[in-house]
């Protein structure tokens, strides 16, 4: 599980300063298991300094998605999430009627990258996928309005 000292020290080989706004939004992300957005870990950084602006914390969400260290996923209807490594590959099943989030095993996915690398040469990146559909709740739903 990266820690907070191993997202500095792979900065720090990569060439990147350590400014104090970066450790303390590091901070924030380090001890983080799940998926948090830009205004939980600003929240967060808001307990400690007021120095800090969302613009900041946007920045330094990027570098850290640009350099390997977390993920980010779009969710839909402006909703970005991001998570570290140590949340490990998996899908995002995204309702697009209800919004409801759910997690499924990137194993699901493999075919479909097993497919795209020999049709397309393309490689299918199945860390954190979001994928949009109807969920079992609206579909049924729908199904009692047809009759």
């Amino acid at each position: 599980m990266p820690n907070r000292e191993d997202f500095l020290a792979t900065l720090r080989e990569r060439g990147y300063r350590i400014t104090p706004q970066r450790e303390l939004i590091i901070n924030a992300i380090s001890p983080t298991s799940s998926h948090f957005t830009a205004e939980v870990i600003f929240d967060q950084v808001h307990q400690h300094t007021k120095a800090v602006n969302i613009a900041t914390i946007y920045r330094t969400l990027d570098l850290l998605v640009e350099e390997g260290l977390i993920s980010r996923s779009d969710f839909g209807q402006g909703q970005t999430v991001y998570a570290t490594e140590v949340h490990g590959p998996h899908l995002h099943l995204v309702c697009r009627l209800c919004g409801q989030v759910t997690a499924a095993d990137a194993a699901h996915a493999q075919p479909l990258a097993d497919s795209l690398q020999q049709a397309q040469k393309f490689s299918l990146d199945l860390n954190h996928i979001t994928v949009f559909g109807t969920c079992a709740n609206c579909r049924k739903g729908e199904n009692d309005h047809a009759l």
